[in-house]
């Protein structure tokens, strides 16, 4: 009976052991810290910083001739007629239009542009960290980025590194 009894607990800590052997297996990554190392993304940056340093030229362009225009309506306005000084500030309001409309175009632009080449970056980065985690056998992948996932113990294996290199850089 003795003896069963040792068989017996035996024959569960084997079991026991070959249940922990089979877990799956987990790792972590901070995707924020990998999507801003690639280069596609500090591509994006510099070309969205570009394009929004054209269109701020424009507008601050635009600003000047209003400000040159208001300074010289007002340097004019004791000797023009009531009426063409209501004409004048109709125009200089729908100019101030204009330059919100360009303000308003430039952001739709930015906001567009950063959709449109974002998503092929999320891709790519999303299909190098599945098939690092396929070529380590790993079930799932937590993002360890702040704020975004919940990591309450970070011992199971960060794939960034493996990651990065998958991706190159």
């Amino acid at each position: 009976m003795k003896h069963l009894k040792t068989l017996l607990l035996v024959a569960i800590f084997t079991i026991g052991l070959g249940g922990v052997a089979n877990a799956q297996k987990t790792a972590h990554i901070n995707t924020d810290k990998l999507l801003a190392e690639m280069p596609e993304t500090k591509a994006l940056k510099a070309e969205l910083e570009r394009l929004q340093k054209t269109y701020r030229d424009d507008i601050e362009g635009m600003f000047k001739k209003l400000e040159a225009k208001v300074k010289k309506y007002e340097a004019e306005g004791k000797s023009q007629t009531q009426e063409t000084n209501q004409q004048r500030a109709i125009e200089v309001q729908q100019d101030r239009q204009k330059i919100a409309q360009a303000e308003q175009a430039m952001n739709q632009e930015m906001g567009k542009k950063y959709q449109e080449k974002t998503m092929p970056i999320l891709k790519k980065a999303e299909d190098a960290i599945k098939a690092v985690a396929a070529e380590k056998g790993i079930i799932y992948v937590l993002d360890a980025a702040p704020g975004k996932g919940l990591i309450v113990y970070d011992k199971g294996e960060d794939i960034y590194p493996a990651v990065k290199a998958k991706l190159g850089f």
